[in-house]
């Protein structure tokens, strides 16, 4: 079984058991709790509750009846009110999620929709109630089965995903074309692309000092294959083609290459000079490396990231550390990473984001709009019918 973040109303949403944020008392609170009192039918609720269940502690949960709502059930939980976090909120959110799972479980519910509890009125960072979800959602089905749902809709969520994905839409047809009649994406000509073989990524830098060493004219079109044959072969197909034997060319020597350039280090600029001391380091050095020179705090970071504290820190405190690669995207997010930064950092784990992934290309989307959301870019994924980066 599986669990999914979903842009959708809980309300409109079918399933066995929906979770609502309940107060202490037999009354009818704000937000998600109104929305659904109000599907459900507020007055038979409300008496219901007061009939039968009366008040309840914060981080227990009860079952009521889903009379109007498309369910069989709704499981209240009373959640906590977000202070300072001194206060016990984890605690009592953790107690929220799971013992909302457990008692649909023992209700023989075959799925379930939770929304963010505690957010909104009850002011909990989204992110901090989403991790604490999803580490209580894995807990229960490492042991058990059931289709879990996460609710994240609301207003001014919709009006973000709406303006952005049109963006979005920009940006792919910015970067490929794509022919009705074939399968195959071709990348189009413009700054910055490729062009000579789909096994052989050269930018035009490189593609340059290949025209260079080799006696090529780079702006000459006969020097470059055609539309139609350049994914169908490689730089050697290439120079085979222009009747050129490479190793019949004058290469410049070891000297011109390399002459030296006096006091250039001098000019090097400081943030430049501190990440040529990190080119050896590791993921995990490298990422803390980022962390420190952007001033930020560790805790914020994961937080952000939506990483398990103890995931965080056992990459933190082990050099040698290889998380999996949902784990390291989730972290370029976690530490406001640009888009070489990223994929500088991803590579440190031996991964790359393809120009060919779906996934990868909307991710990128986001790092290069500088749009820091795991939610929102897990929202993206789904309803592109992607598998989600948060696990």
């Amino acid at each position: 079984m599986s669990v999914k973040i979903v842009r959708k109303r809980i309300t409109e949403m079918t399933a066995d058991a929906i979770v609502c944020p309940a107060e202490s008392k037999p009354v009818k609170g704000d937000g998600i709790d109104m929305e659904i009192c109000d599907a459900a039918g507020s007055d038979r609720l409300l008496w219901f509750r007061r009939e039968n269940i009366g008040e309840v502690n914060e981080g227990e949960v009860f079952v009521t009846p889903a009379f109007d709502l498309p369910c069989k059930m709704v499981i209240h939980a009373v959640c906590p009110l977000f202070r300072d976090g001194t206060f016990n909120e984890e605690r009592n959110l953790r107690n929220c999620y799971r013992k909302a799972l457990e008692t649909a479980f023992e209700n023989k519910a075959r799925s379930i929709v939770f929304p963010l509890l505690s957010t909104g009125n009850k002011r909990y960072p989204r992110e901090e109630s989403l991790r604490v979800a999803i580490d209580e959602i894995n807990a229960f089905l490492s042991d058990n089965q059931m289709d879990v749902f996460i609710s994240v809709f609301d207003e001014k969520l919709e009006n973000r995903f709406k303006r952005l994905s049109a963006e979005l839409d920009e940006y792919i047809e910015e970067l490929y074309d794509v022919d009705s009649d074939e399968t195959e994406i071709s990348f189009k000509e413009k700054k910055g692309t490729p062009w000579i073989s789909e096994d052989l990524f050269i930018d035009r830098a490189s593609t340059r000092l290949v025209a260079e060493n080799y006696g090529l004219n780079e702006k000459e079109e006969g020097n470059r294959p055609t539309k139609k044959s350049r994914r169908k072969i490689g730089l050697s197909g290439f120079l085979s083609e222009k009747r050129i034997n490479p190793s019949s060319v004058r290469k410049p020597s070891f000297r011109e290459e390399c002459e030296p350039c006096e006091d250039i280090y001098d000019e090097i600029p400081d943030e430049l000079k501190k990440r040529m001391m990190h080119l050896s380091d590791t993921f995990s050095q490298y990422l803390m490396f980022l962390i420190e020179s952007k001033g930020m705090k560790n805790a914020e970071v994961y937080k952000r990231a939506i990483v398990d504290k103890k995931v965080f820190s056992k990459i933190k405190n082990n050099p040698e550390a290889h998380p999996k690669k949902n784990t390291a995207m989730r972290l370029c997010v976690g530490a406001k990473l640009n888009l070489d930064e990223t994929k500088d950092l991803l590579a440190r784990a031996g991964y790359a984001l393809s120009p060919c992934d779906k996934t990868d290309i909307i991710f990128s989307f986001f790092i290069e709009k500088n749009i820091y959301d795991m939610i929102l870019i897990d929202i993206v994924l789904e309803e592109e019918g992607l598998e989600c980066i948060i696990d």
